[in-house]
C-alpha cells in the first residue's frame, strides 16, 4: 500500500475519532448516584452527607456522586424541585431522605418511571402512597420504634410509676417522627409512666425549645422530656436550664450528633440513640450500585434492609 500524506491524515483522524468515541462509552459505565437529604442544617444530616462523599473519594473509579439538601426541615417543596433536577441531570440512581412520607412519592413514582433506580432513608415513605402509585421502594435504615424504645427504657429506670413526661415529636407527617413517639409511648407504657402531651417540634432547635418550655409550663411537675432528635433535645435543655430545672427534669434524645456528647457527660441528656449517621447514606448507596451491577430493576429490589441502632449513655464506649 502507497501511503500519502492524505492517507496519513485519514489515519490519524480514525485514530483520534476512536479515542473521543471510547470515553463516553467508559464514561456511562460509571453510574452517577444521586443524594437528597433533609435540613443540612441539622448536624445528622451533615454527617451523613460527609460520610458519602468520603465513600466515593475511595470509589472515586466507581460511580460519581451528586448532593443537595434543603434549608429547614419542611421545605417539601424545595425538596421535590432538587429531585426533580436529579432526574434532569439524569442520574441513574436517588438516594433519598424524604422531608415527607407521603409528599415525595409522586416525584419518586416520576424517577422511577424516567428508569431511575430509588432507594429510601432516614424517614420511610408512607406504604399506602407507594401501593397507591404501584412501586417498590427499598427501605435501608434502621428501626426507629425500637431504638426509641431503648432511651425510652433506660430512661424508665431513673423515673417511678406514675412520673409524667413529654415527648417532643419531629415533623409528624414523617414515618421516623411516628415511630419514634411511638417507641417513647411503648416504653413509658410498659413501666406505667403517664404521657402528658406530644407536640411537634418539627426536627428544630429553636422549635424543640418553645414545646419544651410549654410543656413545662402546662405541667409544672413533669419529671422528663422524651425528644424525637437530637436538635429538638438540645431546644429541650435550653428550656430545662431557662426554666431552673436543670438536674429535676432529664431529657433524651435520638441521632447521637457531635453536639449531644458533652451534654451526656454532664448529665444534661441522659441518653440518646445512634443510628449511624456517617452510614446511613452509604448503604443507600450501596444498596443502589449492587442493584445497578445485577441489573436490577426497581421491583426486583428487596423492600427493606434493617441498620444498627444502639442506645448511647454517658457510660458508653463511643
Amino acid at each position: 500500500m502507497k501511503f500519502t500524506r492524505r492517507t496519513v491524515q485519514t489515519a490519524a483522524a480514525l485514530a483520534l475519532l476512536g479515542t473521543f468515541a471510547a470515553t463516553p462509552a467508559f464514561a456511562q459505565d460509571k453510574p452517577k448516584v444521586a443524594l437528597v437529604m433533609k435540613s443540612l442544617a441539622n448536624e445528622f444530616f451533615r454527617t451523613m452527607e460527609d460520610g458519602a462523599k468520603a465513600h466515593q473519594k475511595a470509589n472515586s473509579g466507581k460511580y460519581t456522586l451528586v448532593t443537595n439538601g434543603i434549608k429547614d426541615e419542611t421545605d417539601t417543596a424545595a425538596q421535590i424541585k432538587m429531585v426533580e433536577q436529579m432526574v434532569a441531570q439524569k442520574v441513574n440512581a436517588l438516594v433519598i431522605a424524604p422531608a415527607d412520607s407521603k409528599a415525595l412519592v409522586p416525584v419518586v413514582k416520576a424517577a422511577i418511571d424516567k428508569g431511575i433506580l430509588v432507594v429510601n432513608i432516614d424517614n420511610r415513605l408512607d406504604a399506602a402512597a407507594l401501593k397507591e402509585k404501584n412501586i417498590q421502594v427499598p427501605f435501608v435504615g434502621p428501626d426507629n420504634r425500637a431504638g426509641a424504645k431503648l432511651v425510652g427504657d433506660y430512661l424508665a429506670k431513673s423515673l417511678k410509676s406514675g412520673d409524667k413526661v413529654g415527648i417532643i415529636e419531629g415533623v409528624s407527617t414523617t414515618f421516623n417522627a411516628q415511630q419514634r413517639t411511638l417507641g417513647y409511648q411503648d416504653a413509658m407504657k410498659a413501666a406505667g409512666i403517664n404521657v402528658a402531651g406530644v407536640q411537634s417540634g418539627q426536627w428544630e432547635i429553636d422549635k424543640g425549645n418553645t414545646v419544651a418550655a410549654g410543656m413545662m409550663r402546662e405541667n409544672p411537675d413533669l419529671k422528663a422530656l422524651l425528644a424525637g432528635n437530637d436538635s429538638m433535645a438540645l431546644g429541650a435543655v435550653a428550656a430545662v436550664k431557662a426554666a431552673g430545672k436543670a438536674g429535676k427534669v432529664q431529657v433524651v434524645g435520638y441521632d447521637n450528633i457531635g453536639a449531644i456528647k458533652p451534654m451526656l457527660a454532664d448529665g444534661r441528656v441522659l441518653a440518646t440513640a445512634d443510628q449511624f449517621a456517617d452510614k446511613q447514606a452509604v448503604f443507600g448507596i450501596e444498596t443502589a450500585l449492587k442493584a445497578i451491577a445485577d441489573k436490577k430493576s426497581q421491583a426486583d429490589m428487596p423492600a427493606e434492609i434493617k441498620t444498627d441502632v444502639v442506645l448511647v449513655t454517658k457510660d458508653s464506649k463511643k
